[in-house]
């Protein structure tokens, strides 16, 4: 367990803006308990640095760090996400427990440098080459818990091969036969998981790798447990056309229809969703999942942001397959490809005209909302997950307290992170830095 602390950095981000002389005092039991000027002697001083609530990374497929590097050659011609999941297939096809491991530690480990605090692992690789057991469920807890990460554990459904086709090859490392043998699963992993940093939420892969009546069999169970709900959802055309075929309309429209959205369901991609169907799943209070930089290196294409946000939808980040891991990346990408879609500029501003905090939102509350946290604020009662940024910097240099968060998202990398506390513990910091001075 940890000691009750008072941090104090050199400029504290309150939600809107970046004040001076504020403390936090996180309780022994990792949350807030006081935020303020309050006058205390503080035991953790951040000098040259400014305290941010830590990032969210809301979908994440951590064993695919393994193909960072590979399948950027096309001897053949274009590819397309049909060609990369081929190459996803053979890592997994070669797969052993210590390669995951080690993916999964690294993946977490280099989370963790970005300043992000918690991560939704959507975990569908299930199982070793015997096609039975689990046993890769357990090594993801093993690695974040290794890590020091915030996890939760979307513990993936995974069917069919395709709408009413069989699984096939390395597809078989994913299955689950039953929802019966799932939550049997998801029961024995509640036992193993850390309470302190560990839960789990409930994911169906896709309408193309489960049922419709399992999904809906899925979502109803999630709900009755208050439990968030994940699936991947029109990411590729190819998705949308099936689906029409076999069940007559749209894959959103579908869960539209036949499910209750609300705050615990997210839709991840939805590159090809319609404005008509986002704007009903967004009314009714689901968060949409946008991964800008794996949608753009897998050519998947770009979500209609403005019809989600014309909906009140909630939107969070996702690192999704890892290829590179920089939130603020991601986050200039999910503005900077709105602007070339629209030919404007500030896509995802907020109420007051800022992009900047528009952009923050998606990656703390947005990201903490859809993984049913509390966190992504600095507020009391808030868990203590947060990133401290290096105010020297070289990519920051002419920050002032009003530039400094557009600085950090537009202007900067992951260099500019000094350390990432989860649950009051400083899982990482810089290396040459001193995060306790």
């Amino acid at each position: 367990m940890n000691v009750e602390q008072t941090i104090e950095a050199d400029w504290t981000w309150t939600g809107q803006s970046f004040e001076k002389g504020v403390q936090v005092v996180v309780k022994a039991d990792g949350r807030i308990d006081l935020v303020g000027r309050l006058g205390l002697t503080p035991t953790k001083r951040l000098a040259d640095r400014a305290l941010l609530p830590g990032m969210v990374s809301a979908h994440s497929h951590a064993f695919q760090r393994g193909l960072r590097g590979q399948a950027e050659v096309f001897p053949d011609g274009a590819g397309s996400f049909w060609t990369w999941r081929e190459a996803m297939y053979r890592l997994v096809a070669g797969m052993d427990g210590d390669v995951l491991f080690r993916l999964c530690r690294q993946t977490f480990g280099e989370m963790l440098a970005a300043g992000i605090s918690a991560v939704g692992e959507f975990h569908y690789l299930h199982h070793d080459a015997s096609f039975d057991g689990y046993a890769y469920d357990d090594i993801v807890l093993q690695a974040a818990a290794n890590a020091g990460i915030r996890l939760v554990l979307l513990n993936t459904y995974y069917r069919t091969g395709g709408i009413g086709q069989p699984l096939n090859g390395p597809q078989k490392r994913f299955a689950t036969p039953s929802t019966d043998v799932y939550w049997r699963q998801m029961d024995r992993l509640a036992r193993r998981a850390d309470p302190w940093t560990q839960s789990l939420g409930v994911a169906a892969h896709s309408i193309r790798a489960v049922g419709m009546e399992e999904i809906a069999a899925l979502h109803a169970e999630a709900r009755r447990r208050g439990m968030v709900f994940h699936i991947h959802v029109e990411e590729q055309r190819r998705e949308v056309e099936e689906c029409v075929s076999a069940y007559g309309t749209r894959p959103l429209a579908l869960l539209n229809e036949r499910l209750d959205v609300d705050e615990r369901f997210t839709a991840v991609h939805c590159t090809h969703s319609e404005s008509g169907d986002l704007g009903r799943f967004a009314r009714h209070g689901g968060n949409v999942c946008l991964c800008p930089l794996t949608e753009a290196n897998l050519g998947d294409g770009l979500a209609d942001l403005p019809a989600i946000r014309a909906g009140g939808g909630h939107i969070c980040v996702g690192t999704d397959s890892n290829a590179r891991i920089c939130m603020t990346e991601e986050l200039r990408w999910l503005e900077y490809g709105q602007r070339l879609r629209s030919e404007s500029r500030g896509v995802c501003r907020d109420a007051a005209g800022s992009v900047a905090r528009g952009l923050w939102e998606t990656v703390t509350v947005g990201g903490a909302r859809s993984l049913g946290l509390k966190t992504g604020r600095i507020e009391v009662g808030f868990c203590a997950d947060f990133v401290a940024i290096d105010l020297k910097a070289p990519a920051l240099a002419g920050w002032t307290p009003e530039t400094l968060l557009e600085a950090f998202i537009f202007g900067s990398a992951e260099t500019a992170v000094a350390g990432t506390c989860v649950g009051g513990r400083w899982a990482y910091s810089k290396p040459g830095g001193d995060e306790s001075k």
